[in-house]
């Protein structure tokens, strides 16, 4: 159950933001092996100035178009979590034109006792999920 960010430049259209929401939630099921209607996704967009992504000494050059994914996940292989990485850049790149090398993941691993969902509850923890 990730808890997904996703942060962009602003300046794309309603159906593009649509379908890369789309798109991620897919793979995620696909790769992660998360249930039908597990779907915590969080979209910002920025002014440009607003996102630094940066070059960190791999030849990358970032264009308007970044797409910087943050998950916060209970933990996860490393294979399912290069799977997810790969099919969600493909996917990207194939259905919406994105670059590859504008597309950004950081995931961040938690414990069945960060989560709660309602009610102050560790649903979890209790047995209800």
């Amino acid at each position: 159950m990730p808890l997904m960010r996703i942060d962009v430049i602003k300046g794309h259209d309603e159906d593009y933001l649509k379908k890369m929401l789309q798109i991620a939630y897919e793979v995620q099921i696909a790769t992660l092996g998360t249930p039908e209607d597990d779907r915590y996704q969080i979209l910002t967009q920025h002014e440009a100035f607003e996102m630094q992504i940066f070059d960190t000494g791999l030849g990358i050059k970032r264009t308007n178009d970044i797409v910087v994914f943050n998950l916060v996940t209970r933990p996860r292989s490393t294979k399912a979590k290069q799977l997810f990485y790969q099919t969600v850049v493909s996917r990207l790149h194939d259905e919406l034109g994105i670059r590859k090398e504008d597309v950004m993941f950081s995931l961040v691993p938690n414990n069945d006792d960060d989560w709660s969902f309602g009610n102050g509850e560790a649903e979890f923890l209790t047995g209800k999920l």
